[in-house]
């Protein structure tokens, strides 16, 4: 997976980080940042937030790439820590967010969350990245790394590729097009890693939203 994505990161990090064009400017490019974390954070902070003060959070973004949401969570968020399995993209990103003191970029190991050491978090939160992981073990190693690093109470709401047609699945060679995640896979891998599916969107779909929510107390059996 690392050599996949510093090889896109290379050759061109913005439009690999969003495929919408190629060429962008860096205003474009993270105005699109802005527009999602509106869509996908500021209309959703009931949730993300669990009761919190934004300001006082910790966040813990997945695949941070160029840094091109971090920006913008950034924005609202007391601190935000992003992690990437790419040195090139990271390396972009801490540039990119030279000007922004309360976000902080890691490369990490693809399977583990260990850059972070002990550090805890009140919201963790993934966008069109597990979408291009092709196994199913790795992403659900990921999903018992943030239960690991989340506070009690706490969200993460993160993206799936939904589509599991045979069709698609044959067209998996490479760390672009990711395993498919159904619904009963969903559920189980939140059951196994000690969170609540508390909502979804999307199933069968390439944007499947799941939130898992880390109980405020665990139960008596784990």
């Amino acid at each position: 997976m690392r050599a996949d994505w510093d090889r896109r990161g290379r050759k061109d990090a913005m439009h690999y980080v969003n495929t919408a064009r190629r060429g962008w400017n860096e205003h474009e490019f993270f105005a699109t940042g802005d527009r999602n974390v509106a869509e996908l954070i500021s209309g959703d902070m009931e949730s993300v937030c669990q009761g919190r003060d934004p300001s006082a959070m910790r966040v813990l973004e997945i695949g941070c790439g160029v840094g091109r949401m971090t920006r913008a969570l950034a924005g609202i968020f007391g601190e935000v820590h992003g992690v990437d399995i790419s040195g090139e993209m990271v390396s972009r990103a801490q540039w990119f967010l030279r000007d922004t003191p309360n976000a902080h970029v890691y490369r990490n190991s693809g399977a583990d969350l260990a850059v972070l050491g002990e550090m805890r978090f009140d919201f963790a939160f993934s966008f069109i990245v597990f979408q291009h992981i092709p196994s199913r073990r790795v992403i659900s190693r990921y999903v018992s790394e943030v239960h690991r690093h989340l506070r009690p109470g706490s969200m993460f709401k993160f993206q799936v590729q939904g589509c599991t047609a045979p069709s698609l699945q044959r067209l998996r060679n490479d760390t672009w097009l990711g395993v498919g995640i159904s619904e009963g896979e969903a559920a189980r891998m939140a059951a196994e890693n000690g969170f609540a599916l508390v909502r979804s969107s999307g199933a069968g779909s390439q944007y499947y939203w799941l939130w898992y929510l880390k109980p405020r107390q665990e139960p008596l059996w784990s």
